[in-house]
């Protein structure tokens, strides 16, 4: 009889059940793919630009050029663009109404709405160019325009957290096809960030190391492992809550994205692509979703160490995970990442 392992989260105080007796081959869950919906209009696509709200910043190719540039206030909105970044119709977070809201969150997070900011970022002219098979400049300026985006909010004096996410697929929470992200700003640390970043202050305090960097250290040798190359890893965690959930972390210690460089970029969109194709050919192009974790605190400069963290969107929890925060995996990490890391190979 083999006994279920009950694994901990590297920092936080999270507990996942890792199914040994019970668990699955990562092709089980190949599902096939639904047919794309006919006969609807693509707001996101060229030539419906004046579907969506103007673009706050584009990326346009102008005589072999690219450029940067926002969509003018009346007139022709620009159809030669590579990245659009718009304002979300339906926002969870609003730009302060008053400049008096702004200081007023200084002093009481209770204000009455969210003040902060929601944005969708189009990833691709091309309305099905996802990552996983974008070619690689395309991918590039996709993360300069995530670095961007995330240089201009997080310096506004109201923002706290600056959160990127992607949700790709229908039942990982994409309402639209065309490629794309979503930037949220809001007035407050999200508490898995904050957790994160206490547990890894404190473990900083007490050992003079980051955490993160002895994570990277430790899952290099680890059978745990998926990709390795000069700036980053890929690796499935340890105490993983979702089947085939992985994480690329820089070699690098940054809190966060501002200070990739231009050989860093091409080397993340490399190993953002590959990661991705491998999870697309392993489990058919499954939906799920990935979201960077960063920090702007300047206490958390040693400390903290910016990732970003795929969650395929496989299982679903129910009673048990939602009741308890116990979380059951039929998926091993170890079997994860040999599958994915064959893909790769």
């Amino acid at each position: 009889m083999l006994y279920n392992e009950l694994r901990k989260d590297y920092l936080l105080n999270r507990w996942v059940v890792i199914a040994t007796e019970r668990s699955r081959r990562p092709t089980d869950f190949a599902k096939p793919k639904p047919e794309p919906a006919k006969g609807s209009v693509c707001p996101m696509c060229v030539g419906n630009e004046n579907m969506t709200p103007p673009a706050q910043m584009l990326y346009l190719k102008e005589n072999g050029e690219i450029t940067k540039s926002k969509d003018p206030a009346e007139g022709e909105r620009p159809k030669n663009w590579l990245i659009r970044d718009i304002p979300n119709l339906y926002p969870a977070f609003s730009p302060p109404k008053k400049p008096s809201d702004q200081e007023k969150i200084m002093q009481n997070e209770s204000f009455g709405y969210a003040i902060g900011h929601h944005e969708v970022v189009i990833e691709s002219p091309n309305h099905d160019e996802d990552p996983a098979d974008a070619e690689l400049p395309q991918l590039e300026l996709l993360i300069n325009a995530y670095i961007d985006r995330f240089k201009e909010l997080s310096a506004k004096t109201y923002v706290k957290y600056v959160s990127i996410f992607r949700n790709y697929g229908l039942e990982a929470g994409a309402s639209l096809s065309h490629a794309h992200s979503q930037i949220i700003a809001t007035p407050i640390v999200p508490t898995t960030i904050q957790d994160e970043m206490d547990a890894s202050k404190a473990i900083h305090a007490k050992t003079g190391k980051c955490i993160f960097c002895e994570i990277i250290e430790r899952e290099t040798k680890s059978p745990r492992l998926i990709l390795e190359n000069g700036d980053f890893v890929v690796f499935a965690p340890y105490a993983s809550i979702n089947p085939l959930e992985y994480w690329i972390i820089p070699k690098k210690h940054n809190p966060n994205i501002l200070k990739l460089t231009t050989p860093e970029i091409s080397t993340f969109a490399r190993t953002l692509k590959a990661s991705l194709k491998a999870l697309k050919d392993l489990v058919n192009d499954p939906p799920y979703n990935y979201g960077f974790h960063v920090s702007t605190n300047p206490q958390t400069q040693d400390s903290y160490h910016w990732h970003l963290e795929v969650y395929p969107k496989l299982s679903i929890w129910a009673g048990f995970e939602k009741s308890t925060g116990i979380y059951i995996n039929t998926v091993t990490p170890e079997t994860a990442a040999a599958s994915l890391r064959k893909i790769i190979k």
